[in-house]
């Protein structure tokens, strides 16, 4: 009984509370975001909640926002005066029971631009804290840098089908430049049957390569596997750790933001296409064994870089235009912008419905997927 009480508090030790930690402070830059950019507006905010459900604890600021902890810590929202629920839907009864000058500081009667301003604050936000704790990685532990020197090209694979040989440098795929072999390794994972165009510098010149990337699972260093595209070379053994001053720090900040964005797009635009499938899909039982990994095995630093990762990945998954999701909230404002008046509250309230079942059914796919991976059935 006592080893299988140990047990659990190790992994909620190793796991879950890495976990938290991330999550909760991806969550709260997000719907800090969305806070001070309504503040600013002038709109009267009756909660701020990191997490749903009951409240654990909390206090009231002087504007009388109710600064909350809840008891499921598994997202969070900023709740404005006149809302009906989390989401900003609007409850009809309050908004009709207010006066002209009372309509002031309601969110639901500030003008297009300012709505749509407050609810893209929330993903901006999590790209700005992305690209900060990309930014204060590479400026104090350093970014891995590895030459996009081939070394060894495995026999029978797409790139000895292709051309390459030991002692090429890769220095573009389809006329993007590549500058690490990181780089290369992050359009190859993605291109599986993909036909793509190297251009690689043998013997001071370059030569021009087409190859299309096999598909293989390998191990993913969580004990299940990854299908992923593989040229079928590897690197020179020339990894270093490049470290960045304040400005350079920040502008790879942004570039690793940006690709991570990019990939992500590129994955989700192949899953559409057909060319890849959707178990690869990760959600919170995924990231609380990888934080719990990373804890272990990087320490800190890994965890902020998991931390900038996750962020990308709730802002951009945010603006998807799902109602309900910032996203959807925009796709509305807009249309609203371009008829000159808002859909209809019956339209609004059919699209919340949908999108939160939507969300709800990513959700039980994704948590299932997990499962399938931790346990391998």
């Amino acid at each position: 009984m006592l080893e299988t009480l140990s047990s659990a508090g190790e992994v909620a030790f190793f796991y879950v509370v890495p976990a938290l930690v991330v999550l909760t402070v991806v969550v709260f830059i997000h719907e800090l975001g969305h806070f001070l950019v309504a503040r600013w507006c002038g709109v009267e905010i009756s909660t701020f909640s990191i997490g749903f459900g009951r409240e654990l604890f909390g206090f009231d600021d002087r504007h009388g926002t109710r600064w909350r902890v809840s008891a499921i810590p598994l997202g969070g929202y900023v709740k404005f005066v006149g809302d009906e629920n989390g989401a900003s839907f609007p409850d009809p009864e309050v908004l009709a029971a207010t006066t002209p000058e009372e309509r002031a500081g309601l969110f639901h009667f500030k003008p297009v631009w300012q709505r749509a301003a407050v609810v893209f604050a929330g993903p901006f936000a999590n790209f700005i804290l992305a690209v900060v704790l990309f930014a204060a990685v590479f400026g104090t532990i350093g970014k891995p840098v590895t030459t996009p020197l081939v070394e060894i090209v495995n026999p029978g694979s797409a790139a000895e089908e292709a051309g390459f040989k030991p002692g090429d440098t890769i220095v573009a795929i389809d006329g993007s430049r590549v500058e690490t072999f990181t780089d290369v390794q992050r359009v190859v994972a993605l291109a599986s049957g993909e036909t793509l165009h190297f251009t690689v510098e043998r013997d001071g010149r370059d030569i021009e390569l087409t190859a299309t990337p096999q598909r293989q699972e390998i191990p993913d260093g969580l004990g299940g596997t990854q299908r992923i595209g593989v040229l079928g070379v590897s690197r020179a053994a020339d990894v270093r750790l490049e470290r960045f001053g304040p400005i350079g720090a920040i502008g790879e900040g942004m570039r690793e933001t940006y690709v991570v964005v990019e990939r992500t797009l590129t994955y989700v635009g192949r899953i559409f296409r057909g060319r890849e499938n959707a178990d690869q899909l990760s959600g919170p039982l995924r990231v609380a064994q990888v934080s719990g990994v990373v804890a272990e095995s990087g320490g800190i630093p890994g965890l902020v870089h998991l931390a900038a990762i996750l962020s990308v990945s709730i802002g951009l998954l945010n603006l998807f235009p799902v109602p309900m999701l910032d996203g959807g909230h925009l796709v509305f404002y807009l249309i609203e912008a371009i008829r000159g008046r808002p859909l209809g509250p019956r339209a609004q309230e059919m699209g919340f419905r949908i999108g939160f079942a939507l969300v709800i059914m990513l959700f039980v796919f994704v948590t299932f997927n997990d499962i399938v991976r931790m346990t391998g059935i």
